[in-house]
């Protein structure tokens, strides 16, 4: 009958890996769970030693040496019934647990995650990593709900355990702060602070219903697929904005502009181009401004328009007012003071008086038309 004098945690076990150990004897593999009276107990610190018969936690052991013994051990007495003394042999096997503190365990989304930006509303991929930390708080909890038939506890054996329940928490969160919270996938990396802390109280309780403190929890990096379609075509619409916003103008104003270059750079076409310009200028609320310098633009580019039509009342000889758009030419009706088509003001700017067709200054007071 085999007698194991000393059990202890053996130094062939990685610490940094392994969160729990079931004691095996190396020179005779088969005798382990054979423990007799007197057999002693060595845990180390940051360890916690826990006695097990018959599938029950009879014990636990912090850091010490221990003389097993059915004297010291009530329960086992009891279920083996063994005298008191003597070197008897009897079935038990001894767990060590590992409680020191881990604290680079990865984690990371396995595909990425499809959102709607809150502010531009367009379908985006994004994906979330970082590391937390972990400890065994209570041993005995620990290993009646994870050791089962295992010899061992490892780092790997964890990861794969949590892996689903801390994705899914964390693409809620995430969801959440993109989602609700209305922040963009640019600005979200402002929050991984605050994420963190709510992520930790997140996970509490499921880790202690296993006997695991939850140590810390950190988002290392929130951020969007780099070949994702949709987050092209936002960076390119930031950039567009934040170029606009450099020069001084917005979008409407910039398509517009787009528009007058074109038109200017096809000097047979004048007249689409002044079409064009009045048409986006009265749009704009620039009205007869833009019309104007549309139509002005337009003889400069086709100098044969003034020789062809050198009197812009000659454009619309049926006019019933007999007054014409000094501007574009066009007939008005009386007592109009802007122009229907082009929107330029009909009368001189400084006094009022009306304008002749075609001239260049005010008859009344000499204004520059």
């Amino acid at each position: 009958m085999a007698i194991i004098q000393v059990v202890q945690w053996d130094d062939s076990a990685n610490s940094n890996d392994v969160f729990a150990w079931r004691y095996v004897d190396r020179k005779n593999p088969a005798k382990s769970d054979e423990l007799g009276n007197w057999t002693q107990l060595v845990v180390r610190e940051n360890q916690e030693a826990v006695l097990f018969r018959d599938g029950q936690a009879l014990d636990s052991f912090r850091a010490g040496r221990y003389t097993l013994s059915t004297d010291n051990i009530p329960l086992l007495r009891r279920l083996i019934n063994l005298p008191t003394g003597g070197e008897s042999a009897f079935k038990a096997f001894v767990w060590f647990v590992n409680k020191i503190n881990v604290l680079d365990i990865k984690w990371g989304t396995q595909t990425p995650l499809l959102l709607r930006d809150p502010e531009y509303q367009i379908p985006i991929y994004v994906r979330a990593y970082g590391q937390f930390g972990i400890r065994v708080d209570d041993a005995r909890k620990f290993l009646l709900k994870l050791a089962g038939n295992k010899s061992s506890i490892t780092r790997d054996d964890l990861e794969n355990n949590f892996k689903g329940l801390i994705l899914t928490r964390m693409g809620d969160m995430i969801s959440t702060y993109i989602a609700h919270k209305k922040i963009t996938i640019f600005e979200i990396n402002a929050y991984l602070d605050d994420m963190s802390n709510e992520a930790v109280e997140k996970i509490r309780p499921v880790f202690e219903n296993f006997g695991i403190e939850p140590v810390n929890f950190f988002f290392g990096s929130v951020n969007a697929v780099d070949d994702d379609e949709g987050i092209k075509k936002l960076k390119a619409a930031l950039s567009e904005r934040a170029s606009m916003n450099v020069m001084g103008y917005n979008y409407q104003q910039k398509r517009s502009f787009d528009v007058l270059e074109s038109a200017a750079k096809n000097e047979g076409n004048a007249s689409g181009m002044m079409g064009a310009g009045m048409g986006l200028g009265a749009g704009m609320g620039m009205g007869g401004a833009l019309g104007q310098m549309a139509a002005q633009m337009g003889q400069y580019i086709n100098p044969q328009m003034q020789s062809q039509n050198p009197n812009p009342v000659q454009q619309n000889p049926a006019n019933s007012s007999g007054k014409f758009c000094p501007s574009c030419g066009k007939a008005i009706q009386d007592g109009a003071k802007f122009c229907m088509y082009c929107g330029a003001k009909i009368g001189c700017a400084k006094c009022g008086a009306e304008l002749i067709p075609g001239a260049k200054f005010c008859a009344n007071c000499g204004n520059p038309v």
